[in-house]
């Protein structure tokens, strides 16, 4: 039977490796790894030092470190959830422009054949 320290650091472990292959792959950008690689090497660091996890509880308030993980767990996927928020509305807006100078291009492509031919193009 694993206890659960060993199924933390094998779970660590495999995030890790997990995102160095996605990285690998070009599948994720370092940028964006990095949280998840931090993420993963505290998951180990809290495994294997797990007295320095009741330390980081009891200094910001937790009696238990269950429920500072948990809190920090939480406040972790609000944080990337507003930057993921972030990142898809500079997508979109990016996306908008693009459009809209395709739009100008074409326009501008069939006044120009217009032009060069004297004579009107079905649009």
């Amino acid at each position: 039977m694993m206890n659960i320290k060993t199924l933390a650091i094998l779970l660590s472990v495999f995030i890790f490796l997990f995102v160095l292959d996605l990285i690998r792959r070009e599948k994720l950008t370092f940028r964006y790894a990095l949280l998840w690689l931090s993420l993963s090497a505290l998951g180990v660091l809290f495994a294997v030092y797990e007295k320095l996890l009741f330390k980081c509880a009891r200094m910001v308030g937790f009696e238990l470190p269950s429920n500072f993980i948990f809190f920090t767990v939480g406040a972790f996927f609000v944080v990337v959830s507003l930057v993921l928020t972030v990142y898809i509305c500079q997508q979109n807006s990016r996306s908008e422009t693009i459009a809209q100078r395709i739009g100008l291009v074409e326009l501008e492509l069939k006044r120009l054949v217009k032009e060069s031919t004297g004579r009107h193009e079905p649009s």
